[in-house]
């Protein structure tokens, strides 16, 4: 294909080697070749001057400062064309947050006529509300992309729909959870004899659209075993105001019980069948691991984990290997190959093909519901 014909480019925004393996795949889906250009990371280094005959600096003092800055050239002329970005974020977050930011803004000077953002997994979304005196920095970060250039993004199973909203351009926010459901019917043997499971009540719309889907029952777990970060954060265990003793407002404000929450349990039968515990993200898989152990112990025989985004955060593959886990499957929204060499019990599902169809009905300006076909408010 002549893509000097073609009306678009697709670049990716990623310095690594690794997370580059998406965009390849996007790629040779659409027939085009990867747009020309680099980014890196360029470190500058400042080191201290000393007067001749002066002793020099103790070593830790020689070097003033290290600072990496990142940078972007693109190699050819995007003028009056439309540019898809495609990002796939690693474990450094920020860099690639930055490397998208000056990747769109280089665009956007360069003249491109549409700048599109492909981000398979959007960060900071768990950041979506607000924790006592946080910020909400999903909204942050949906103006950043605006203001660097960005007119619309492609992303995949945001952790909360209402995302969308804080963005002032098109978001199409596509589903993983067909392509999961295709792996169950075909990987999973005896799948018929499986119950989808709810992580949390939470999660228990996600699973019960895998269930209905699936023609299978429902369990739910419900308790934690110790409280929640999210508990920590909203302010619930904030110590009392501090009472005013200069004045009297006449008003007793009642006071919250404080939360408790029962000890884990499953609401459901699981005994003698295949658990498939369904979630948006897989990152600190403590939660995942304690569900497992109490699965097991109420009779379940295997138990799955499956997810659209396995971050899999710190050490996290060990702790899958030495669960009751069976299996973790994951797309490949977020590059892991290093986790799955790890622990042989993570499996990847290929999502390039709806991400490049995305992409080839959006540059023809044709229809996007068919992607969303079948799919209902709790996907």
């Amino acid at each position: 294909m002549n893509i000097a014909k073609s009306g678009y480019r697709v670049f990716s925004a990623n310095s690594s080697v690794a997370c580059t393996e998406l965009a390849k795949k996007i790629t040779e889906r659409l027939g085009v070749e990867l747009g020309k250009s680099v980014v890196f990371q360029e470190s500058n280094r400042a080191a201290t001057r000393t007067t001749r005959g002066a002793e020099p600096p103790p070593q830790r003092d020689r070097i003033l400062s290290i600072t990496i800055e990142t940078r972007v050239d693109v190699k050819e002329s995007v003028r009056g064309q439309t540019i898809f970005i495609i990002q796939t974020i690693p474990r450094d977050v920020n860099t690639a947050i930055m490397e998208l930011l000056v990747m769109a803004y280089a665009l956007k000077t360069s003249c491109a006529k549409n700048i599109i953002g492909v981000i398979p997994y959007f960060p900071y979304s768990k950041q979506c509300k607000m924790r006592k005196r946080g910020s909400i920095v999903s909204k942050l970060l949906a103006s950043m992309l605006a203001k660097a250039g960005l007119t619309h993004i492609i992303t995949m199973d945001l952790h909360q729909k209402e995302i969308q909203g804080f963005f002032s351009f098109p978001v199409d926010n596509l589903r993983a959870s067909p392509f999961l459901i295709q792996y169950i019917q075909e990987e999973i043997p005896d799948y018929r004899n499986a119950i989808i499971v709810a992580k949390s009540p939470s999660a228990a719309k996600r699973a019960q659209s895998y269930a209905e889907r699936l023609r299978l029952g429902l369990a739910v777990i419900h308790g934690e075993a110790q409280c929640s970060e999210s508990d920590m954060a909203d302010g619930r265990h904030s110590p009392p105001c501090v009472r005013n003793t200069t004045g009297h407002t006449g008003l007793e404000l009642p006071l919250m019980m404080a939360k408790e929450k029962p000890p884990i349990t499953v609401v459901g039968d699981v005994g003698g069948r295949i658990a498939i515990i369904v979630d948006d993200i897989i990152d600190d898989v403590g939660d995942f691991v304690a569900a497992a152990e109490i699965l097991k112990e109420r009779g379940a025989y295997k138990i799955y984990i499956m997810a659209t985004h396995g971050l899999l955060s710190a050490d996290a593959p060990r702790l899958i290997e030495e669960s009751a886990i069976d299996e973790v499957v994951v797309t490949n929204t977020v590059p892991h190959e290093v986790q799955k060499l790890q622990c042989p019990k993570i499996k990847t599902v290929d999502v390039s093909m709806i991400l490049a169809e995305a992409i080839r009905r959006i540059h023809n300006g044709e229809s996007m519901a068919y992607l969303f076909r079948n799919i209902t408010v709790d996907d």
